[in-house]
């Protein structure tokens, strides 16, 4: 979510539209990895918040990005969460250093 837009709360629509997952991936994924436990309300509406999102990204890098089965993805963050989740931050930051010098060559194309 852009810093500029926080709120204590995310519905499931908002969280799966950020990553690019269906809500359903979402809810198994909850099924799979135990830490992941979002608020719900009294008529079972989910809210995720900054850090539930956050644990959703390390998943998302290990299963999506890195290729990992779900048990592995759920065994390598019982075994070393901070390494799992160091390695979603990079991984974040690579994503933006690419983003930026692929919109530099566009517009130095531009220029030429």
């Amino acid at each position: 979510m852009s810093e500029n837009t926080r709120k204590l709360y995310y519905s499931i629509k908002e969280v799966a539209q950020e990553l690019n997952v269906s809500e359903s991936l979402l809810r198994y994924w909850e099924t799979e990895f135990p830490h992941l436990r979002p608020k719900t309300t009294g008529n079972r509406v989910r809210q995720y918040t900054d850090k539930d999102i956050e644990q959703i990204k390390v998943i998302y890098n290990l299963v999506k990005v890195r290729g990992f089965k779900i048990a592995a993805a759920r065994k390598m963050l019982q075994e070393n969460r901070s390494g799992a989740e160091k390695s979603q931050k990079v991984m974040e930051t690579l994503t933006s250093v690419r983003d930026q010098l692929k919109e530099l060559k566009k517009q130095l194309d531009g220029l030429v």
